[in-house]
């Protein structure tokens, strides 16, 4: 295989200072294998230091509030950036990364408190505070560094920081279920609550392995949050910004803010790239601290099949399987510099699944897919299209291709085309 992943270097790690922390088809109907009113068997809750910050994401040099809920004579606290460490990630109640403050005492507590934290200089990126008790028990708040000023890199890496909270399983203050997972009849979840699992945001460990891979090719990025997106003024203004969008996780839950810029992105000429699956699936709306569910978008007549290329047709946690390359033009640049050919298999995916519908725009194409992974018909398939005013859109159509992105050489030189083919800055 033409690919010389073990020939490049790992970015330098250095250590950041001056913080200050102070005190109609299959897809157009209902899903067969919809996750829906129920918990994942994976969701569990183990014993840990409960703390969030209120809000998604801050800036350098902004005062962050976390809240911290727990009983201790002691804490110990550190913050780190997520991506740049050399270990993966084994555990989806863990969260590794690099320090970028030394570790310090924040005194004892007998329950909830507020402290604020100073955000430092550093560059846009996902970051966590580490907090630790005399008893070895561990939490982890995360949230992201969005940059002072979007476009001053070429790429947007958006986080899916709504649908990290919809799949938070732990019990709202008042003890009604915190997800509409938990109880169907739920509707609304509360944002700014800590994550169940000691604070790792559910699904979290399956696109670490895309972080890392940016950190390891040097490329220069900014992260948003779903909020920072939502921020935006327009499309013309983000599509002026940025020469790519990359969704890099499980983009399930959006607002009509956010999907009226991205497909007004999209229309404008502008780059996206979904490397997950199950995205725009649902439209949701913010009240106050609430996310709201609404309505899935194919049922108000937006198809997410429309934007993404393909959409959701179903989810079981087994079988999982390799892409299957097709035949179509896109396959020789997409696969350029690998030894793949039609019908060469590569990676392994599933989970959920999604497909190419008749929403789906003119042109698009399946470039790779995983047949009959959840039965007759039922497969996963990897598209691309081009439109008439120079889009390119690229998804991945199953759940993890992120997770072999430093680990598989097909899946590395696939992200290196993908960028050499969607960023001209």
């Amino acid at each position: 295989m033409n690919v010389s992943v073990t020939a490049r270097v790992i970015c330098a790690l250095g250590l950041a200072s001056g913080l200050a922390v102070l005190v109609s088809s299959a897809a157009d109907e209902t899903p067969r294998h919809e996750l829906e009113g129920r918990a994942p068997a994976r969701a569990t809750h183990l014993p840990g230091v409960q703390a969030a910050f209120e809000n998604e994401s801050y800036r350098p040099g902004e005062w962050a509030r976390l809240v911290v809920d727990h009983r201790s004579r002691d804490l110990l606290m550190q913050v780190f950036e997520s991506g740049p460490e050399r270990v993966p990630t084994s555990s989806s109640s863990l969260m590794s990364g690099v320090p970028v403050t030394r570790e310090r005492s924040i005194g004892g507590g007998l329950g909830r408190r507020v402290l604020t934290v100073k955000v430092g200089r550093w560059e846009s990126g996902l970051y966590f505070v580490r907090l630790r008790a005399p008893n070895g028990h561990l939490g982890f708040a995360p949230f992201v560094v969005a940059p002072q000023h979007i476009g001053r890199s070429p790429v947007a890496v958006v986080l899916p920081t709504l649908t990290w909270q919809a799949y938070n399983f732990r019990a709202d203050s008042d003890g009604r279920a915190g997800s509409w997972y938990v109880d169907k009849r739920v509707s609304s979840v509360r944002l700014g609550r800590a994550f169940l699992d000691r604070g790792v945001p559910y699904g979290l460990r399956n696109h670490l392995g895309f972080l890392t891979w940016l950190r390891r090719t040097g490329r220069k990025v900014e992260y948003l949050s779903q909020w920072d997106l939502e921020q935006v003024s327009s499309a013309a203004a983000l599509e002026d910004a940025y020469d790519l969008i990359v969704f890099a996780g499980h983009h399930e839950y959006v607002t009509a803010e956010e999907y009226d810029l991205v497909e007004g992105y999209r229309d404008l000429g502008g780059n996206l790239i979904f490397l997950s699956a199950n995205n725009f699936f649902w439209r949701v709306e913010r009240n106050g601290d609430l996310l709201v569910k609404s309505s899935r978008w194919r049922h108000l007549g937006r198809p997410e099949a429309a934007l993404v290329g393909v959409q959701y047709v179903g989810n079981q946690p087994s079988p999982r399987g390799a892409w299957v390359v097709r035949k179509t033009p896109a396959r020789s640049w997409l696969f350029a510099g690998t030894d793949l050919r039609v019908g060469s298999g590569f990676a392994r995916g599933g989970v959920e699944i999604d497909q190419v519908t008749g929403a789906s725009p003119r042109g698009v194409r399946v470039v790779a897919e995983i047949p009959h992974l959840f039965g007759s018909g039922m497969k996963a398939q990897m598209t691309y299209y081009e439109t008439g005013r120079g889009a390119r859109v690229f998804a991945a159509g199953a759940f993890h291709l992120t997770r072999s992105a430093t680990s598989d050489p097909v899946v590395w030189r696939m992200l290196e085309n993908l960028w050499a083919r969607m960023v001209t800055r």
